[in-house]
């Protein structure tokens, strides 16, 4: 396996999971991708990635981007797993990027509800991440990343986001089953009435669309702006209303 491919092969092997897991399907385009992504940069143009997307019950969508630009050293690959927007089970998310000596990983399960006023809705969804959070933190080589307070509001606080050499990245694969583990278990059982009481399909709409619009605002997350710099403006936003896509 090349260094390179890591960060490649963490999204690789934990799409292959989701996967076996449920009944999903790939949508196609002419391409054989749902999004073919080309190099806007002058002197650099050609293929540097794609976008897929997957969907099947009991998911919404599983969508997928990569971007691999060699001539800068970057190696992107990004895994986003959304459920219905009528539902208060947490959407799944994991990314990493090897650039340079540096790996980077983004591993979180998204709120679907607010979680600092419900109790026993944190404790059933996140408080059985607690130990492998703090396992993650612990791993020697490993560093937690700069980000926005408002992008940590957004997330959750078991969100982790690091930098990390090559040997403690290699050991976050561990963290990034427990998380998926966890949540298949959410997926299967569903949300207690407990930690849902007084909350109606109208209130979970409603939020996971603003949810998403922050989460995927270039004002929040100033990745967009390299991105966009990479795979042009338009296709930038047509990515980013896809991610921000709802089920209702």
């Amino acid at each position: 396996m090349s260094k390179d491919s890591l960060s490649k092969v963490l999204v690789d092997r934990t799409l292959a999971r989701i996967m076996e897991k449920y009944d999903l399907h790939e949508e196609l385009s002419d391409d054989g991708s749902y999004m073919t992504l080309t190099n806007q940069i002058p002197n650099m143009e050609g293929t540097i990635g794609n976008v897929r997307k997957y969907v099947g019950e009991p998911l919404f969508q599983v969508v997928t981007c990569s971007i691999v630009v060699p001539q800068i050293g970057l190696d992107s690959h990004m895994l986003y797993v959304f459920m219905p927007s009528d539902t208060a089970i947490p959407h799944f998310t994991v990314d990493s990027v090897h650039t340079g000596d540096i790996y980077a990983m983004h591993l979180d399960l998204t709120p679907r509800v607010d979680i600092g006023s419900r109790l026993t809705y944190m404790d059933e969804v996140f408080t059985p991440l607690t130990e492998h959070y703090k396992a993650a933190y612990a791993l020697e080589g490993l560093t937690a990343a700069e980000i926005d307070p408002r992008q940590y509001a957004i997330m959750s606080p078991w969100m982790i986001v690091t930098r990390a050499d090559e040997e403690s990245f290699v050991k976050l694969g561990a963290t990034v089953n427990h998380y998926l583990d966890h949540w298949f278990s959410l997926v299967d059982k569903g949300i207690s009435a407990a930690a849902t009481d007084g909350i109606d399909t109208d209130y979970l709409v409603a939020r996971d669309k603003r949810s998403k619009a922050i989460i995927f605002n270039p004002a929040v997350d100033k990745v967009w702006d390299q991105i966009s710099g990479l795979i042009g403006p338009e296709v930038g936003k047509e990515l980013r209303n896809l991610l921000r896509a709802t089920s209702e």
